[in-house]
């Protein structure tokens, strides 16, 4: 049940307007998707912390994640002979980005940023000030996640930040 709390927050978080509209990010299929997975994997990496406390729970989380874009895959008309094929490669794609926001937040901005704009844009070139601030929201994201106790997430508890802004102009304060 858990679990489930965690994506069902990820996911509420993934659907504000904001990333749309501020961020730039593309109001697609891949687009929605690309911000479920960013937020699945903010929890994951809080979870990470501790995996001898919070192992079984991050499995979970990830099976929920890939069971939910099973039916969402299946009530979009997908075939049944090709949705485990395409889940599988959506899951085995999740641990990619993994790896590369990883890199990007132990890394420099540019790092991040471009792990952000390979991911989160596509195909679409990000607008700069978009990713930017996508990666400010990362960096920040996973602060505040690294702050809150793990056993509010052991039990399906979790708080995003919700404040998202463009950076300010160069010569303008923010």
């Amino acid at each position: 049940m858990s679990a489930e709390a965690l994506y069902a927050a990820a996911v509420e978080r993934a659907r504000s307007a904001e990333f749309y509209t501020a961020g730039g990010v593309p109001d697609t299929l891949d687009g929605r998707f690309e911000l479920i997975a960013l937020h699945a994997y903010f929890v994951l990496r809080r979870l990470r912390e501790d995996p001898e406390r919070t192992g079984d729970l991050a499995q979970s989380l990830f099976d929920a994640m890939f069971e939910d874009m099973d039916r969402c895959l299946r009530e979009m008309g997908a075939g049944d002979l090709g949705v485990g094929r395409r889940v599988k490669f959506m899951a085995s794609s999740f641990l990619g980005r993994v790896k590369a926001y990883d890199r990007g937040l132990e890394g420099d901005e540019e790092t991040l940023r471009s792990a952000l704009c390979r991911n989160l844009y596509g195909t679409v070139s990000a607008p700069p000030d978009g990713a930017i601030a996508m990666a400010c929201y990362a960096r920040n994201q996973t602060t505040a996640l690294a702050a809150q106790p793990l056993d509010q997430l052991l039990r399906g508890r979790v708080r995003f930040e919700t404040g998202f802004s463009r950076p300010a102009p160069p010569g303008q304060a923010s």
